[in-house]
């Protein structure tokens, strides 16, 4: 499983979003700071989920960090995020 998936299984898991992309961008960063080889170190979020409504962006983010896990956000150098 790749690390797109990882990422996509544990919003659903733990925020049921509505809508949700998960796209990895690493390409478009080579030779960049935190570039890879094989990709998977750049990825642009979005998603909707009513459990991130109300939320300030810091909290929508936190939750979204924590949603993830460590164990992943360890792993990525970049994560674009937009909560519709």
């Amino acid at each position: 499983m790749g690390m797109v998936e990882k990422i996509e299984e544990r919003l659903r898991s733990e925020l049921s979003p509505t809508a949700l992309s998960v796209v990895d961008d690493s390409e478009a960063h080579l030779g960049h700071a935190g570039y890879q080889e094989g990709g998977e170190s750049h990825f642009i979020l979005t998603i909707s989920a009513d459990s991130l409504e109300g939320k300030t962006r810091v909290a929508q983010h936190r939750a979204i960090y924590s949603a993830i896990g460590k164990d992943i956000m360890s792993r990525i150098h970049a994560l674009g995020i937009t909560v519709n």
